[in-house]
């Protein structure tokens, strides 16, 4: 549990998901899901579809919210890379703020907390799979020390156009 001060004098404490943040979680998810191009699916997280994802990440221990003002304003998960055993030492970041809440540092608050959890479970390396003009979230992993290995065009759509994706590694060990 890591207790930060962010850009705004209210505390964010960021700690480990439990199923009972899993409404919160969603709302965020669903949010990024209809308003923007962080996650590449038109379709909303069900209730249930809720409940099973972050029942998997509660299970790795890789799942952490950032609470502020008494809500949950913020969470990031890490998950397997690939499907394939030669890549089960590598994971991939999900981060993700309440939009009334950028800006505040809760992003790097709970960057920070992932990659400590990800090198203490005995992860090598971290990915970044980033929309290619979302500058916000290249520099944030840039200020953790993620390196720009590269980016593949065109290979997403979403809100009627093709979208980039960036890719970004972080060495763990």
């Amino acid at each position: 549990m890591t207790s930060i001060y962010a850009r705004d004098p209210a505390a964010v404490t960021v700690r480990p998901a439990r199923p009972g943040d899993v409404a919160a979680i969603r709302a965020i998810r669903n949010h990024a899901i209809e308003h923007s191009t962080a996650l590449w699916t038109s379709t909303p997280q069900s209730p249930e579809e809720a409940v099973t994802w972050l029942a998997a990440h509660l299970e790795r221990g890789s799942a952490f919210v950032a609470e502020a003002h008494g809500e949950v304003a913020g969470f990031a998960v890490y998950g397997p890379w690939r499907a394939f055993d030669g890549y089960r030492h590598t994971v991939e970041d999900s981060v993700y703020v309440r939009e009334a809440r950028h800006g505040l540092g809760i992003g790097s608050a709970l960057l920070d907390t992932l990659i400590g959890a990800a090198r203490e479970a005995g992860h090598h390396v971290m990915i970044a799979g980033i929309e290619a003009e979302n500058a916000s979230s290249v520099r944030l992993h840039e200020r953790f020390g993620f390196q720009h290995v590269g980016t593949v065009a065109e290979v997403g759509t979403k809100f009627g156009r093709w979208l980039d994706l960036t890719l970004m590694r972080l060495q763990l060990s």
